[in-house]
């Protein structure tokens, strides 16, 4: 048997499984479900109150984290963002799958070969997936895994419109022939 950390990819069963322990994990030692994107909205709420300090005292996002107890702070969901990262760089020199294509074959193809133009659209994507995050108060880890798993309404709704929504962006961006090389 070879080694799993060696593997290019896993058994979507067991990875399911592991992270739904990893979901029972973080209930029973945080009473906090998984999710990442309230990292990003707390770096940035520390960024404004390091920016301007009186914005604490008047702004009202601060009052309503304090009536839930909470404060903006670097936590153990920025460890799960490093360990995210991380762990997909350890993964990738595990696997031996890592390549430094800039541009796949599947976006040349349709939008040219230009790394810049590649990696700009890329972070207007992640800053688009950011915000819908938000506004969806959750990000797919959130309601995929830790919404359904508590039978949330709002997060199997999330799941059911996130698939259909993610085939007709590739379609709208790559046509059918585009997704060929995906």
């Amino acid at each position: 048997m070879s080694n799993p950390l060696t593997q290019i990819s896993w058994s979507p069963y067991v990875v399911g499984a592991a992270i739904g322990i990893l979901s029972w994990f973080s209930f029973a030692t945080a009473d906090h479900p998984l999710g990442i994107t309230s990292a990003f909205e707390d770096t940035a709420a520390l960024a404004g109150k390091a920016a301007i300090p009186s914005l604490e005292e008047t702004h009202p996002y601060y009052a309503e984290k304090a009536k839930e107890g909470d404060s903006p702070k670097i936590g153990w969901e920025w460890m799960l963002v490093v360990g995210v990262f991380a762990g997909a760089w350890l993964s990738a020199a595990l696997s031996g799958d890592r390549t430094r294509m800039t541009v796949p074959p599947s976006w040349k193809t349709r939008f040219g070969a230009s790394p810049v133009k590649r990696l700009a659209a890329a972070f207007v994507g992640g800053a688009v997936m950011m915000f819908g995050a938000r506004l969806a108060q959750g990000c797919t880890s959130g309601h995929g895994i830790s919404g359904a798993l508590q039978l949330a309404v709002s997060s199997w709704l999330f799941v059911i419109v996130m698939f259909p929504a993610a085939i007709g962006m590739a379609f709208l961006l790559y046509g059918n022939k585009g997704t060929q090389h995906v």
